[in-house]
């Protein structure tokens, strides 16, 4: 990077990113998040907002009226809109940006879903678990049956919207999306998440009527079972060699539950 970091501004009012929780406060920052995240770059980042921020707070008054007047081109090809934020304070060599260019080509050309759902995994890994629920039931209300990206990829966001709700604890909706997931793909591993969430919402006789209700493969079943049993007597042995008194009883099942959780979702 070819530029003084004490030379670059700081802004009283940071700029932030709605769709996905960011708040920027420097050309710097700016230029380090678009860079690593082309796949987040919607009309949240992309917007008149955004080019009177980096006139007003940073001072940058040329930049921000090519950034406006890429705003304007007919083809609304985004390189236009960003590439000059590197180019002011040199953030990238000459092969990095042409690297970045041919990037974000492919990003600007790949379906819309596929870049809602990047954008949506994004929203799991930084915690903020109920827009990330959105931003897939956008995906999945757009496409009612599998359009080109086939019926794996929207496997796939169901999938991630149902570890979204198990994060959540919400276990009855996470269960439905790997059901749907399984549904679609009827892959081994769905039909194992959807198995190994029911037992955190229903009773033993509720969990035996909705596998009867399933007609799947009872030895796939079993299998799973056994799996989650494992799981489970593995945590409990680890609980169980706690030292004296560390945990409450309720504690302990509070615990045993959490981490059948992450072994059932891993």
């Amino acid at each position: 990077m070819a530029f003084d970091l004490c030379t670059v501004k700081t802004a009283e009012h940071p700029f932030y990113i709605e769709s996905i929780g960011v708040s920027i406060c420097s050309i710097e920052e700016l230029c380090f998040f678009l860079k690593e995240n082309l796949y987040l770059i919607d009309g949240s980042v992309v917007n008149s907002r955004l080019c009177d921020w980096v006139r007003d707070e940073l001072g940058l008054k040329t930049l921000s009226r090519k950034m406006s007047e890429a705003m304007e081109r007919p083809d609304k090809d985004v390189s236009y809109f960003i590439m000059p934020v590197f180019a002011e304070i040199g953030y990238l060599s000459g092969r990095e940006q042409h690297a970045l260019r041919e990037e974000l080509t492919r990003v600007q050309v790949g379906p819309e879903d596929e870049r809602s759902k990047i954008r949506a995994d994004y929203l799991v890994q930084s915690g903020r678990y109920t827009a990330a629920i959105s931003a897939y039931r956008k995906i999945l209300n757009r496409n009612s049956s599998p359009s080109s990206l086939g019926a794996q990829f929207y496997a796939l966001v169901w999938n991630n919207l149902g570890c979204a709700y198990a994060l959540q604890f919400r276990y009855s909706n996470a269960a439905d999306c790997f059901l749907s997931a399984w549904k679609l793909v009827r892959s081994r591993e769905m039909m194992r998440r959807y198995v190994s969430t029911l037992p955190l919402f229903l009773d033993e006789k509720e969990y035996r009527v909705k596998l009867e209700s399933l007609g799947a493969d009872p030895v796939l079943i079993e299998k799973i079972q056994e799996y989650n049993l494992k799981i489970a007597a593995d945590t409990r042995d680890r609980l169980k060699a706690r030292p004296q008194g560390s945990l409450t009883d309720e504690e302990v099942l509070r615990q045993m539950k959490e981490e059948y959780r992450r072994g059932a979702f891993g």
